[in-house]
């Protein structure tokens, strides 16, 4: 019995030596693949503890007002300004791309994990990539002529502003997270930014002609004939660009405006790619007055569609148009109860999510080390759970469109409010919640095993091949 004790206290301690040798900041898990001699990701992370004050040109738009309908779009185009010079650094001369100098900067532990296969949920080398969305239906943008599905990668970066609370959570070495309902707040002016690249090109997809190409060494690809058995070196390209921003002033009921540009070739004949990312909304709110499902396309208040954005963009808004990029998921297989006897109703790509809806579920329970809703409206919170399969498609159990249980995803909460009681509300961060306290946890609490999350894209899809455990 004395051996085995041994053993197990042996065992035990390895783990735990092997947590504490994996570095939070790792750039990936995987080494450039051979032959590459391009330029790779390097992870920014020298957070800033002062809080710098932004100038805010944004609401300079709007008057220092509220944002409205009618002046959402100057609001867009400002805040696009505000990081254009920045952006097209990153996105035409990424060899010249330094991010710290520049003042932004990324989440950390998604470069590395105890857990074995898991680079589906991982960064990828070059640019730092993960996935976020594993399968996309080609039948989404059939009307632009998409002849295959499509895999989005994603990467997101803080600027200074926002750099200050990965501080307060993450400090100088990352190892333990500081999880408070203060850490975890953004200053006023903080911005966020999200890239979303796609595995089909313009032979592929038309609308895509002209956009920027990136490499990258990915695992996950829904474009090619076959699921790949290993990562391969992958052209993806710029679809979706994503700004949001931290302004209580403009928009008082949920302290953030959401900003979403789509890559229009027929914009700015003659201009860069900065140029050709056109606005296609911004959403400042969840409508939650406009829960009656019968009407399609409510009048909505708080969000702002561009009538000028490339109609591909608009092919897949959220539930009654709220605001929701083509990288976003807002469509889904969904089945829901129905009627006073409840019979299951299916809906293939039903509207269910939008921008807002998703990230106001960023939270994190410290007891159970867990997001105690997911991203989209589930019937059990617990877990995605599925009926049997329709004709071959897959379906997720949801709550019945405009129900109260429905509804818990389309309010108009702060930032510091979570959305189910006894957890820390992350302020929109979905990185923080969905991706980085995941890894973190896996790789430090549970050595070698992985975190539910960690199996799961941003529609609730089980990662595909050996890296979905």
């Amino acid at each position: 019995m004395q051996k085995i004790a041994i053993l197990i206290l042996l065992s035990g301690l390895c783990a735990n030596a092997a947590a504490q040798a994996i570095d939070p900041f790792a750039n990936s898990q995987l080494p450039p693949p051979a032959g590459y001699s391009g330029p790779v990701f390097a992870l920014s992370h020298a957070y800033p503890a002062g809080e710098a004050v932004p100038a805010m040109p944004w609401r300079a738009a709007i008057n220092n007002g509220q944002i409205t309908t009618a002046n959402a779009g100057a609001y867009a185009e400002a805040l696009k300004a505000s990081i254009g010079a920045d952006m097209r650094v990153m996105l035409l001369d990424y060899k010249n791309w330094n991010a710290g100098e520049r003042g932004w900067y990324n989440e950390p532990w998604m470069g590395a994990t105890s857990v074995a296969k898991k680079r589906a949920t991982m960064r990828e080398p070059l640019r730092g990539m993960y996935v976020g969305s594993a399968e996309l239906d080609a039948d989404l943008f059939k009307a632009s002529g998409l002849k295959r599905p499509i895999t989005t990668y994603v990467l997101t970066y803080y600027d200074k502003t926002a750099a200050v609370t990965l501080n307060k959570v993450w400090g100088a070495t990352a190892r333990e997270p500081n999880l408070t309902a203060q850490s975890t707040q953004f200053a006023e002016g903080s911005v966020i930014i999200k890239a979303a690249f796609i595995t089909a090109g313009p032979e592929l997809w038309p609308v895509m002609q002209g956009t920027v190409s990136w490499p990258a060494y990915v695992s996950v690809n829904a474009t090619l004939p076959k699921p790949p058995t290993a990562p391969a070196l992958t052209n993806t390209y710029l679809m979706q660009f994503d700004i949001i921003v931290k302004d209580s002033v403009s928009a008082p009921k949920t302290g953030w405006v959401f900003t979403t540009l789509v890559y229009d070739s027929r914009a700015a004949k003659g201009g860069d790619i900065w140029d050709k990312m056109v606005v296609l909304g911004a959403q400042w709110g969840n409508d939650p007055q406009a829960s009656d499902p019968a009407i399609l396309k409510p009048v909505l208040q708080e969000n702002w569609m561009n009538p000028k954005a490339p109609a591909y963009g608009s092919a897949t808004l959220g539930w009654g148009g709220r605001l929701s990029g083509p990288n976003d998921g807002a469509m889904n297989n969904i089945a829901y109860p129905e009627g006073k006897k409840p019979t299951l109703k299916y809906a293939r790509n039903g509207q269910n999510s939008s921008c807002m809806s998703c990230h106001s579920s960023a939270q994190w329970n410290v007891a159970s080390h867990a997001m105690p809703s997911f991203l989209l409206p589930i019937l059990n919170s617990g877990s995605i759970q599925r009926p049997a399969p329709q004709n071959g498609t897959d379906f997720t159990l949801s709550p019945a469109p405009g129900s109260a249980l429905w509804m818990k995803w389309f309010q108009n909460r702060k930032g510091d409010v979570p959305m189910d009681a006894g957890s820390i509300a992350g302020d929109f961060d979905m990185v923080l919640t969905f991706k980085s306290l995941p890894n973190w946890y896996s790789s430090t609490q549970t050595p070698g095993v992985a975190h539910t999350l960690m199996n799961f894209d941003l529609r609730g899809k089980r990662l595909p091949g050996k890296e979905a455990e």
